[in-house]
This record gives C-alpha cells, structure tokens and sequence, in this order.
C-alpha cells in the first residue's frame, strides 16, 4: 500500500510526516551567510549537530533554530538562536576555521540548553514536591460539601497507561500522579460508564 502521509514540517529541519508522534522535539532550521558563498556542506554539518539538541526537549512543541555565518577577514564566525515554547538561548564564538567555530559555538549552546533544562525540571520538581488532596463529605441535611480531611503526598512519576493500570487495582476513585511524558501533575478519575478519563492541565 503506498505511503500517503504528508510531510509537515520543513524549512531544512527535520521532516516528519502526519501522524508520526516524534521522540525529539521538531527543529526548524535557517541559515543565513555574509561575506561568503552559501555552502551546504556547512548547512549539512551545522544540521547534523543542531538537530541532536532536540534531543534534551522531548517531546515539547517545535523548536527555532537561525544560524548566522560570517567571514571577517581572517575571523569565520558562528551565531546561533535556538527559541521555543519558553526558551530563548543563543551563543557565539569565531576562529580562522569555520567547521571549527561550529563546533564550538555549539557545544557553548548544549552546554547552556543542559543548564536550561535541569533549571527547568528542578523548578518543576520543587513545584510539585508538595500536594495536597482535599477531602468532601456531602451532608444529608442541605447537600453542602464539607472538607473532612486533607492528604499531603508526593506524586509518583510514570505514564498514564501505568496510572490506568493502578487504578483500576485499586478502588479509588481518581489516582494523583507525574507525567512522565510531559512532567506535569495530572489526575487520572473513573467516569461513570466505567471508563477512565484524564486531567491534563496546561499552565
């Protein structure tokens, strides 16, 4: 059966097709040259190391990458922007080769994206080291709800197939737990046909 799936994503970044869930982030990628001609052994180098980066974002939203060549005398420079959902890193560097300045301008740019990261899930995990679950009792008098008592827990990281799983062993009726697909708190609850549904809120 021929392959009818659309490529949705270009600008010379990575190219996926719909309905293909990706590993990494999606890059797109341009280029720009001043003071010399356009090479595209450059643009296949400078790509083949960019689109690594995505690696360290997951599964997050696509990402922007300009990457700016130049040749000042004898001084080839590389400056890179990478932007996304949140993110705003760029980094420069320059020497007399310019394969040479790739190289360093984007081991300073993983370096920084590394520090972006951790910075990010350890604002995250102290975020959610701490949750309370509050609990209602609704009385026969006038139908008010009450809060009885409150539960103070860190919650589990796993996906939400595990916490499916979980819930259905047990007999609570929602099951607090980490995403660990998209590292937020979600809440997975039983509906009253007896299927699940989850809460996934984006903040």
């Amino acid at each position: 059966m021929p392959d009818k799936a659309k490529s949705v994503c270009g600008r010379l970044g990575v190219c996926v097709r719909a309905g293909y869930q990706p590993k990494e982030a999606c890059m797109h990628i341009s280029f720009t040259f001043k003071n010399f001609e356009p090479s595209e052994h450059l643009r296949k180098y400078a790509r083949r190391r960019m689109e690594k980066l995505g690696r360290f974002f997951g599964k997050n939203p696509a990402l922007d990458a300009q990457v700016n060549m130049s040749v000042d005398k004898f001084r080839q420079r590389v400056e890179v922007q990478l932007t996304g959902d949140g993110i705003n890193i760029a980094a420069s560097e320059a020497s007399e080769d310019m394969y040479a300045s790739i190289d360093m301008v984007l081991d300073k740019l993983e370096a920084q994206v590394k520090k972006f990261v951790s910075r990010n899930k350890e604002f995250h995990r102290r975020d959610r080291e701490d949750i309370d679950v509050y609990t209602f009792e609704v009385t026969e008098e006038d139908g008010e709800r009450t809060i009885t008592g409150r539960d103070h827990f860190s919650p589990k990281p796993m996906g939400p197939d595990e916490a499916a799983m979980q819930l259905e062993a047990n007999e609570f009726e929602f099951l607090t737990f980490l995403n660990s697909e998209n590292d937020r708190i979600n809440v997975i609850y039983r509906r009253k046909n007896g299927h699940f549904g989850l809460i996934d809120p984006i903040f």
